[in-house]
């Protein structure tokens, strides 16, 4: 995690590292996919399922320097992320992803996302933790520790999911959390 600049939307809390789905991330090669239990989870359109997860990875790189990757051809793109794998011969290795949930902020709100949450064990990370310098105060922090950080509701809820799910070893589920609003209070529901 991560701390936002001060105006940046979500300026001075902890954040994951994420952003939203480039055009390139529907079309590069991978060096693994997803469970296809989880590709069908995330969206019923498989290539948008992947291209979350595929964003994941590259969002994860930009912002802290560390890659979850394994050697394979990324295939032609003329992105500056995907040419950095490309060079050192790897793409995202989506088989070391595990799934969160979703969520989406109200309608009124200026700053909106509709995010797809991911977890990945460090050990199958490698880079320097560093990045682009979006995100100060980059660390791994272990769960108690994370939910002592300043944090927006989501973000609260997912680790509070993780530390749930770690509970059951994080083994895939049957339900996953959607997290939304209505009347600007938080609503949750497993499906």
């Amino acid at each position: 995690m991560g701390r936002r600049g001060k105006k940046a939307v979500f300026g001075g809390v902890f954040v994951f590292p994420g952003g939203k789905v480039d055009a390139a991330d529907r079309s590069v090669g991978v060096a693994s996919d997803l469970a296809p239990e989880l590709l069908t989870r995330i969206s019923k359109d498989q290539r948008r399922a992947r291209a979350f997860s595929v964003a994941a990875v590259r969002e994860t790189f930009e912002e802290t320097g560390l890659l979850l990757a394994g050697p394979a051809d990324i295939g032609s793109t003329r992105h500056e992320t995907w040419l950095d794998f490309a060079a050192r011969g790897i793409a995202p290795d989506l088989a070391k992803l595990g799934y969160v949930g979703h969520a989406i902020t109200p309608s009124k709100r200026k700053a909106r996302f509709n995010a797809r949450f991911f977890f990945a064990w460090a050990e199958h990370m490698s880079g320097e933790l560093g990045g682009s310098g979006e995100l100060a105060d980059l660390d791994f922090f272990p769960l108690h520790e994370a939910l002592k950080l300043p944090l927006v509701d989501v973000t609260e809820f997912m680790l509070l999911e993780i530390q749930r799910r770690n509970k059951e070893k994080l083994r895939p589920r049957e339900t996953y959390p959607f997290f939304s609003y209505r009347t600007e209070s938080p609503y949750i529901r497993y499906s």
